[in-house]
């Protein structure tokens, strides 16, 4: 058995560190089994016995010191989170501390202190570069999906206002369970106002344009992630808040879209894509340096993410066109999954820098906010019904890719 890299270290001090990282983990959007795999790793390391669990709203860590009898110092953290939200920097700095720290390259008294580095509040600059990134993935997504220019102006001034509305509300909590509807029924009413004032617009497929950022689509595939890795209570309660964003943002927009009609005022609505191949390369490039952004990866990092969505994209677009669209899914997640675990494994940091925004243009949040508008909308259980499964086969393409990306590259790192 390898000596602990930290023998001065308490069993006190020990169950401290992990128990932060595991929080920080889980702050930073990481899933259930990753999360509980880095933590097992991560203890065996610095002589701990774990068991991890998991949820999207908190953790349960039960510790034993293997040196002693058992059961005879057995200590449970429960420690209650909010859902986490995606941050590559801080999730590849938590990775690079924990590594040093099992190491024995730092102690495990400047790991705590390094973790708190972290929790600096973020610059002006950043805050400004995250509400411009609503604006510019809003009209990014636009662009991709050749909406004419009042389209795609319409949806970048919305966005911009939809990212003025997170930054107020991250500093009011009291908010925060009606964001999401705040959001819809600010998009509803600008997109509304613009096709009775100015002119004809593609009107739901600008709304949901202007809300991309706050679709739920990365959580539904993360959610029958862990589904299909047997976390079942965390892949349900995921599900279930997924399930719940799409409710809000519907009824955000469903009221705006209600209130012209009170009016008597009625949008003029048109389903037109004219734009070139050219506005669709692009668009490309605006979105995948609005998810860097937005994603909060550090700036020597934004190759690589901006690279990685760039190529799932492609890889999904060419391949469904040859094989359909479910196969292009498919292959991209494949790609991308494989492509993670090999950086992990070559560049010795997370994968998820790659992985993350491989995916994030290919998951089902547009089509299941755009299924249930239009079942709301006609009424009709046929369209919802039609909805639902498109919305499944993406759900299922992505998490076979993602599924098969781990069987053919193993990850070295378990982010």
């Amino acid at each position: 058995m390898n000596a602990p890299a930290h023998p001065t270290a308490s069993y006190a001090q020990r169950i401290a560190f992990v128990s932060e990282m595991a929080a920080r983990l889980h702050r930073y959007g990481t899933t259930a089994q990753r999360l509980e795999a880095t933590i097992l790793a991560l203890s065996q390391r610095l002589d701990l016995e774990c068991e991890p669990w998991s949820n999207p709203t908190g953790l349960i860590l039960s510790f034993n010191d293997p040196g002693k009898p058992l059961g005879s110092n057995d200590i449970t953290r429960v420690i209650r989170l909010p859902p986490g939200e995606n941050d590559l920097h801080k999730l590849s700095e938590a990775d690079r501390i924990a590594e040093v720290v099992a190491n024995g390259q730092m102690s495990i008294a400047q790991g705590h202190t390094a973790l708190r580095t972290l929790d600096r509040a973020p610059s002006t600059r950043s805050r400004v570069m995250q509400v411009l990134a609503f604006g510019l993935a809003a009209a990014g997504v636009a662009g991709l999906w050749r909406l004419p220019w009042l389209d795609i102006a319409t949806a970048a001034a919305t966005g911009l206002l939809i990212g003025l509305l997170d930054l107020c509300i991250s500093s009011r909590p009291a908010l925060k369970e009606a964001s999401e509807a705040l959001a819809a029924l600010i998009a509803g009413t600008v997109v509304c106002t613009v096709a009775v004032l100015v002119g004809q617009l593609n009107l739901n497929t600008v709304v949901i344009a202007s809300l991309i950022v706050l679709l739920p689509g990365m959580a539904l595939t993360n959610a029958m992630n862990e589904l299909s890795s047997q976390h079942w209570v965390s892949g349900t309660v995921r599900f279930a808040g997924a399930l719940t964003t799409v409710m809000k943002l519907t009824v955000g927009a469903m009221v705006a879209v209600t209130l012209f009609d009170l009016l008597g005022l009625e949008p003029q609505v048109r389903a037109w894509r004219p734009q070139p191949e050219v506005v669709v390369w692009i668009s490309l490039g605006v979105t995948a340096f609005a998810f860097a952004v937005l994603f909060k990866a550090s700036r020597r990092d934004y190759p690589w993410v901006m690279a990685a969505a760039v190529c799932g994209y492609m890889i999904g677009r060419h391949v469904g066109d040859a094989w359909g669209s479910s196969a292009g899914i498919f292959v991209s997640a494949l790609a991308m999954t494989a492509a993670g675990n090999a950086f992990g494994r070559w560049m010795h940091r997370p994968g998820a820098l790659v992985r993350l925004p491989g995916i994030i243009m290919l998951v089902p949040g547009s089509a299941s906010l755009r299924g249930l508008l239009t079942l709301i909308q006609e009424q009709d259980m046929n369209l919802g019904q039609s909805a639902l499964l498109a919305v499944l086969n993406v759900v299922m393409a992505l998490v076979a890719g993602l599924l098969f990306g781990n069987l053919l590259v193993p990850a070295r790192k378990n982010l």
